[in-house]
């Protein structure tokens, strides 16, 4: 079906959702996000009463990002290579499988960490193929665009509604039986997406081994200097973004918020996102997005600026949300990358995409901490607002020289059967 909105007729949230594959996809991601979520925090817990340390404590929570880069690099090619449906519900069955383990008395920490990673090298293949196989079923025009978009939002709000049910079954059962919702969300994703969207053959044949598709994958992907640019902006903002959050604890702490205030302030960026989302989404064509993404993402972190006034939670609260907005930037960006992959590449480059994006935000969670051990938190996130804002700046110019700079090696290569 054709999907490309011209800028007078764009399409919207609910043209999405008439398309029965993507209700599937949807309905999949949900499932299976919340279960995710609420796992999390079960882990967590269970994690901290068998060790009673801190440090594990946040390992958990740490080893959700950090194996995102092995699986994003040596396995992208996953997501070209074979059926996307198999790819998907092989993923899903997987982590099931993983969580079910979990769930067993006998499994020690060191085996729930060690599952943790598993599941943390799985999620970029499932979402990256997840991503690639959106342009299938939405075409390559402003459906496909919405659909990310809704994807995004979705995991805002479950995010937020997943960390506030974990809280309330951990009260009523014990850590192992509440992992058992992480189970049951992703075979429920799994049968969604068997028997919800059809078979599709992989965009590639057999070839060299998977890792060699995968790391020459991405050497033409960063050959590219258009996709270089692209890359470089959808991984640098997330990167900073998550100052704010990683601080949120110590901030409260140090201006005395207090636990209502941590609460609030872990809620700010997400609200934000979804607000600024939904409005870019509903209200403006596909030009008119593509019009703000460079100048949305160019101002972005100003808001953070605000710390160094040490203002009370009311404004700070108002600066992280108004942070958070910028993230529709994203719908411009999405149409970009996906006009400039070819389409023989397209799982590889939506699997390194994600896996860099989650990679940056632990590390730049890291970062964050580790700089606040030395100076002040309001401090910190101040100076990411202002060194940030200069670095996305740079990159903003790069994507916009980019796009006057015409195709690059990597979109005549594959033409000419290199690939």
């Amino acid at each position: 079906m054709s999907s490309i909105a011209s800028a007078d007729a764009p399409a919207r949230y609910l043209s999405v959702f008439a398309v029965r594959e993507f209700r599937a996809v949807f309905g999949a991601h949900l499932l299976s996000l919340l279960g995710l979520v609420v796992g999390e925090i079960a882990l967590s817990v269970l994690v901290y009463r068998a060790t009673g340390s801190p440090l594990m404590t946040a390992l958990t929570f740490a080893l959700g990002f950090l194996p995102y880069l092995a699986g994003g690099t040596l396995l992208s090619a996953v997501a070209d290579r074979y059926p996307a449906r198999r790819v998907l519900v092989g993923c899903d069955l997987l982590c099931a499988a993983s969580a079910a383990t979990m769930v067993l008395p006998w499994t020690p920490v060191a085996g729930l960490l060690a599952l943790r990673c598993l599941n943390a090298a799985i999620g970029p293949v499932f979402a990256g193929t997840r991503a690639a196989t959106l342009g299938d079923i939405l075409g390559e025009g402003d459906l496909f665009v919405l659909g990310r978009s809704l994807l995004r939002l979705v995991t805002q709000g479950a995010q937020l509604a997943g960390f506030a049910a974990g809280g309330l079954l951990l009260t009523v059962a014990p850590p192992r039986a509440v992992l058992g919702a992480t189970v049951v969300g992703f075979l429920a994703s799994a049968g969604l997406l068997r028997w919800g969207t059809r078979s599709r053959p992989g965009r590639t044949g057999a070839g060299p081994t998977l890792l060699r598709s995968s790391l020459s994958g991405m050497r033409q992907l960063f050959a590219d200097r258009r996709i270089r640019a692209l890359l470089l902006l959808s991984w640098l903002l997330p990167f900073l973004l998550v100052t704010p959050e990683a601080l949120a604890a110590p901030f409260a702490d140090e201006t005395g918020a207090g636990p209502v205030g941590l609460g609030l302030l872990m809620c700010g960026m997400p609200v934000g996102a979804i607000v600024g989302e939904v409005l870019a989404g509903a209200l403006l064509s596909p030009h008119g997005r593509e019009r703000i993404a460079l100048p949305l993402a160019a101002v972005t972190l100003l808001p953070f600026l605000v710390y160094a006034l040490r203002p009370p939670l009311g404004w700070t609260l108002c600066a992280v949300a108004l942070a958070g907005t910028g993230v529709a930037y994203t719908l411009g960006l999405d149409q970009w990358f996906l006009a400039a992959v070819p389409e023989e590449l397209r799982g590889r480059a939506m699997t390194l995409q994600t896996a860099g994006t989650m990679t940056v935000q632990g590390l730049g969670m890291t970062l964050a901490g580790a700089a606040a051990e030395f100076v002040p938190v309001h401090a910190v996130v101040a100076a990411v607002g202002a060194v940030g804002t200069v670095l996305v700046g740079f990159a903003v110019r790069l994507v916009a020289r980019s796009a006057r700079s015409g195709p690059q090696g990597l979109s005549r290569s594959v033409r000419s059967g290199r690939s």
